[in-house]
């Protein structure tokens, strides 16, 4: 009897530490369960939340799109009328030059007229009538009617080169006259131009601060990064797909590693390769710049696409030919279509802070078959 007692003790001590074990280990693991749910909803609350943020800014993105679009038009009809004004400064330059000339013409024909004139009265007494009844014979007669109509004719061509003259003078000022009122107006035209241009910089940095507000979370910019990525990755895939053969054979750029111009001049910062946000890696190297300094084909090509891209701005893709191309983004103005054919340091497009840039640059990138190559490799020292 003792002995079984001895023995249940045991066991039902062991019962015991099963039920206290079981007791502990169910709260602690409805604890766990509570956490993971917790964890997950605030998760799916978090990329709601990024997603809700995204959708908004994809919004004011467009409205960036057409901000900067206009600027691009502006900037150009701003460069349109510039070289207008050149054109007729130079027109209105040569127009006075020739009037200056004509008025020196004017001034000589009128002291010859009057030297003939003078001439004219002082053998007044010898006038041509009375030489013609005076004289006796036939040929001393032909030669003063020869030698009078000699002056005759001279002096015709001499007043009608006078006339020419006066006539030819007084276009020429009048031409001078509209030039410069086409001047006028022109200079005025810019003037206007320049002030829109500047109220749409002022409305694209309000959208540009909105978006900003927007895509304010680390996941946020690394998803919105991630989405420029793609879209610029699909638009290439596309434009290659519409490409169309030119009147020139694109040879690559496989023989020109480290002799490629210069796309713009200003300090080169190469951060191709290095972290841009979370595991995103930069692609291409930066260009600090002036707004409105040209930008240049590193060598010859065919325009694949030109248009904004979100993240990019206006861009500017030259195929080379062999897979490789170069790209050009956040310029100011986009200066070729598609499928125009480029030399080598041709100004394609003008430096600006498209894309959301907040200080004018160009981003340039190479790819070879669609995967980035290292610029700074490919560029001249």
């Amino acid at each position: 009897m003792i002995l079984l007692r001895c023995l249940r003790q045991p066991l039902w001590a062991a019962m015991v530490g099963v039920s206290l074990v079981v007791a502990v280990c169910v709260p602690v693991a409805a604890q766990q369960s509570e956490k993971l749910k917790d964890i997950q909803a605030q998760i799916k609350q978090k990329q709601q939340q990024i997603e809700k943020q995204l959708a908004e800014a994809k919004q004011l993105q467009q409205q960036l799109k057409a901000a900067e679009l206009n600027i691009a038009q502006t900037v150009k009809s701003i460069e349109a009328t510039r070289e207008s004004i050149d054109s007729t400064q130079h027109q209105r330059k040569e127009l006075a030059a020739q009037q200056t000339s004509l008025k020196t013409q004017v001034k000589q024909q009128q002291h010859a007229l009057a030297n003939q004139l003078k001439s004219m009265y002082m053998v007044g007494e010898n006038d041509f009538a009375k030489m013609l009844f005076n004289l006796e014979d036939a040929a001393k007669m032909e030669r003063s009617l020869s030698y009078y109509r000699y002056l005759t004719d001279a002096r015709k061509k001499q007043i009608d080169d006078f006339r020419n003259l006066v006539i030819e003078l007084r276009e020429i000022s009048q031409q001078l006259l509209n030039k410069q009122h086409q001047l006028e107006e022109l200079e005025k035209e810019q003037t206007q131009q320049q002030t829109q241009l500047e109220q749409q910089q002022d409305l694209r940095q309000i959208t540009l601060a909105k978006i900003e507000k927007k895509i304010d979370s680390e996941a946020a910019k690394i998803e919105q990064l991630q989405i420029n990525e793609q879209a610029l990755l699909k638009a290439i895939e596309e434009a290659e797909r519409n490409a169309k053969q030119g009147p020139i054979e694109l040879t690559g750029l496989a023989s020109l590693k480290g002799k490629l111009n210069l796309p713009t001049q200003g300090k080169m910062r190469n951060m191709f390769g290095r972290i841009r946000q979370g595991q995103i890696r930069w692609k291409g190297v930066l260009f600090n710049g002036n707004t409105g300094a040209p930008v240049r084909a590193v060598h010859a090509g065919r325009v694949l696409y030109a248009d904004w891209l979100r993240g990019f701005g206006l861009v500017t893709v030259l195929n080379h030919g062999d897979g490789y191309m170069s790209l050009y983004g956040h310029n100011q103005a986009l200066l070729k279509k598609v499928g125009d054919t480029v030399q080598s340091g041709e100004t394609i497009a003008l430096v600006g802070q498209s894309g959301g840039q907040s200080s004018p640059n160009l981003y340039f990138e190479i790819r070879h078959k669609g995967t980035p190559i290292n610029p700074s490799q490919w560029l001249k020292k």
